[in-house]
């Protein structure tokens, strides 16, 4: 059987609501299409090995909670690895937030494993444990693949890696990264000098699920810095010199937080939302500024590869700007500044959050590998 006929084993760690999608997806495949067989799950408490020859099947929610053997990351490596020395193909996707986890990822790609994933920590935390990845999967062939860890389902990494790959000259990367941050200033900052208070428009968005618990943990803007290392260190590991930092993590990108000063540690989102509207007019004057230039705010990343910037914060867009424009709901936009894509930059929008779409991002690096 040539390489490109041979079913890819496919190992799941973290069954919640990505990696669950995840698998309907990937089992909604049809069986004689299928590039894929479905032989290990892993949950928080308990994990299934099935073997190449048995893989798992729809009903694999009885079947993990019928196995009695726990999580136990240690034995799937072994299990893994036994694979890839019986000359199988294997792929593990790592569909949990883990530093646990992700820690293992040098370990996987030296056995051969490739590893595919939406976790975030692995290419935006110490710069030593990328560098690992980069030595590991540059040692095995084994390839990571993480488009998830940015734009969930928007199209961000690849257009990336191909327009490095095909020696165009990045000059700029920003966008609207963060789900949480596009609905909130959507809904606050439409051009117009007023509209609802800030604590509000943080409120709805928390009832409606797309801020954390905490709210001080989006407006951090930390989910932001950590996208914006991921796409400065392919941007710096690829073919051609920057100016970019080197960055130690995502700890050591420019990030203007939104918290207020007095409400840093504040240990619950209830009290954190009781408290934000003594800041409310703090917010309105910026918004009223930003009005009076014709303007709107924004929470944006930007990588400035000619000047050799990585930020993350508010900043101010005139209200034809396509991020004043194109954005509704929740949608991420990124626009990619280069010398092909000049002066009008390649954009990408959509939805930038969301189990379905991060799902299809993961199945999508999946099929890469077929």
């Amino acid at each position: 059987m040539s390489p490109s006929e041979q079913k890819i084993l496919v190992a799941v760690v973290g069954v919640g609501l990505v990696g669950s999608e995840l698998i309907s997806q990937l089992l909604s495949i049809p069986k004689h299409i299928s590039p894929f067989k479905l032989v290990a799950l892993t949950s928080s408490t308990r994990s299934l090995y099935t073997g190449k020859d048995t893989p798992i099947t729809d009903a694999w929610k009885s079947q993990l909670a019928a196995s009695k053997a726990p999580a136990d990351l240690k034995t799937l490596t072994t299990q893994l690895t036994q694979l890839v020395a019986e000359h199988e193909r294997v792929a593990l996707v790592d569909n949990t937030s883990s530093e646990e986890v992700a820690g293992l990822y040098p370990t996987w790609l030296k056995a051969g494993i490739n590893v595919v994933t939406p976790n975030k920590k692995a290419f935006s935390g110490d710069a030593e444990l990328f560098s690992q990845i980069l030595g590991a999967s540059a040692e095995s062939g084994a390839r990571w693949l993480n488009e998830a860890t940015v734009g969930a389902g928007l199209p961000i990494i690849a257009p990336l890696k191909e327009l490095l790959a095909t020696g165009d000259k990045i000059i700029k990367i920003e966008g609207v990264f963060s789900g949480t941050m596009s609905y909130i200033f959507n809904n606050f900052s439409t051009g117009a000098p007023s509209g609802p208070s800030f604590s509000s428009v943080v409120a709805i968005a928390r009832e409606k699920g797309y801020t954390e618990p905490h709210p001080a943990d989006d407006l951090n803007g930390y989910d932001v810095a950590r996208k914006l290392t991921i796409l400065s260190r392919l941007i710096s590991s690829g073919p051609a010199a920057t100016a970019l930092p080197a960055l130690d993590s995502f700890l050591s990108v420019q990030t203007a937080s939104l918290i207020p000063a007095a409400l840093e540690g504040i240990p619950t989102g209830d009290e954190f939302l009781a408290r934000l509207p003594e800041f409310d007019a703090e917010f309105d004057n910026l918004r009223v500024e930003a009005s009076a230039e014709g303007k709107v705010l924004r929470f944006v990343g930007v990588v400035d590869v000619e000047n050799g910037h990585v930020r993350a914060g508010l900043e101010k867009y005139s209200t034809d700007h396509p991020f004043a424009t194109a954005l509704g709901g929740s949608d991420n936009i990124v626009l990619f500044h280069t010398e092909r894509y000049s002066p009008r930059p390649l954009i990408v929008q959509g939805a930038g959050a969301g189990a379905a779409v991060t799902a299809m991002g993961v199945l999508g690096d999946l099929l890469k590998l077929a």
